[in-house]
Parts: C-alpha cells; sequence; structure tokens
C-alpha cells in the first residue's frame, strides 16, 4: 500500500505547480493528493497568510495544527473521515465557513468556539439527536447551514416537519440546506404572507389550515 502524503509534501507540490511561497499564499488547495493526505501535521503552521484551505478528498481523520493560521476564513475539509470537531479553537476567532461534509461526525461538541462562523456545509454525516444539532445555536454568526443527509434531518424530512423543527431550533437562520428560510411572522407584519410562501411552494393546497387559492382560480370565478 503507498505511503501517504504528508503536508511538508503537498506544499512542495503545491509551490512547484503555483510557483509561489505558500507562506504568501492567500489561497492554498491540496484536495485529491494521490496517495491521499492522512495527518493534518505541523508543516500547517507555515501558512500564515492563509484565508482558504482546503484538503477535502483524503483521509484525513482528525482536525489538527492549525495554531499558525492566523487569518483562516474558509476551512473545506469535505470527503474525508472525521469524527469529531475538536482542533478547530485554533482558527475560531477568524474562521468565517467550515465545509466538512461527507464525513463521520455524530457530536457537535466544541463548534461553540466558532464564533464568526456564517456558513457551515455538514451533509452527510452521522448526527442523529436534537440535543447535538442544537448545539449550532451556539453560533452567534451563522446563517447558511446544509445539513442534508445526516440521520435526523433524514428522519425528520420523511416525518415532513425538518424546516419547521430546524428552523425553530436555529431561528437566525437565512438558508437551510440550499433553500432561503421565510420567517412567517415577517411576512405576517408585512401583509404578503400568503404571497411569499405560495409563490415559493405553488403546489400547496393548503397553507396554516386554509385552503390555498391560486389566482388564475381567482380569475376565472371572476368570469363566470
Amino acid at each position: 500500500m503507498a505511503k501517504a502524503t504528508t503536508i511538508k509534501e503537498a506544499l512542495a507540490k503545491w509551490e512547484e505547480k503555483n510557483g509561489q511561497k505558500t507562506a504568501e499564499a492567500k489561497e492554498v488547495k491540496l484536495y485529491a493528493q494521490i496517495p491521499p493526505i492522512e495527518k493534518m501535521d505541523a508543516s500547517l503552521s507555515t501558512l500564515v497568510n492563509c484565508e482558504r484551505l482546503s484538503l477535502s478528498t483524503n483521509c484525513i481523520e482528525k482536525i489538527a495544527n492549525l495554531n499558525g493560521l492566523k487569518n483562516l476564513k474558509i476551512l473545506s475539509l469535505g470527503r474525508n473521515n472525521i469524527k469529531n470537531l475538536n482542533g478547530l479553537e485554533a482558527v475560531g476567532d477568524t474562521l468565517e465557513e467550515l465545509w466538512i461534509s461527507y464525513n463521520q461526525i455524530e457530536k457537535l461538541k466544541g463548534i461553540h468556539v466558532m464564533k464568526k462562523l456564517r456558513v457551515l456545509y455538514m451533509s452527510n454525516n452521522l448526527v442523529k439527536e436534537w440535543g447535538e444539532f442544537v448545539k449550532l445555536a451556539d453560533l452567534p454568526s451563522l446563517e447558511d447551514l446544509v445539513f442534508v443527509g445526516n440521520p435526523l434531518e433524514e428522519k425528520h424530512t420523511a416525518e415532513g416537519n425538518w424546516i419547521e423543527e430546524a428552523t425553530r431550533r436555529l431561528p437566525k437562520l437565512k438558508k437551510l440546506d440550499g433553500n432561503p428560510v421565510i420567517k412567517q411572522e415577517k411576512h405576517t407584519a408585512e401583509g404578503n404572507w400568503i404571497e411569499e410562501a405560495t409563490r415559493r411552494l405553488p403546489k400547496l393546497k393548503k397553507l396554516d389550515g386554509n385552503p390555498v387559492i391560486k389566482q388564475e382560480e381567482e380569475e376565472a370565478e371572476g368570469e363566470n
């Protein structure tokens, strides 16, 4: 079996390909290395100017050695073997987007350190309990969440109440699973709740217990 690619080796390849020192780069892509990276080792500490780091599609099991990345805003770790969020505290003051879909995360312990996190893409992980999901409410800036493909989402989507239950627990969300979150209170106050909701969900037959009357139906009735 081929020996894993080290971070040091991957950075050397990146410098050769891009003709730039990694210590000066704002964006560094180390995704899909052959053979794959297995460890986030101390060589990452050289990325002092990096704002966007991609390590997706490797075989990483633990988040580690981010201490030197004082300017990191976007971290992409999708399609690895990561089981928990330990190690993120090192970038808790700067990280704005975490892309960590297709991993093996069941518990969200430690996520509260991400004070600036606006975007969290963590589809296709292993979160099963609302008790874990509600830890996302500790993220004061979170507004865009992708959670599809977790057992919790699959269960409640099948029951027909995923959006309602998720947004009730995270009332500040603006997007959930790629779709804008419609706030009923806002549109009710503006007098256009029914119009806005049915425009986004044109197949609805009932909304809030009342039959949905399509504009075409009203016009047809007016002609009779």
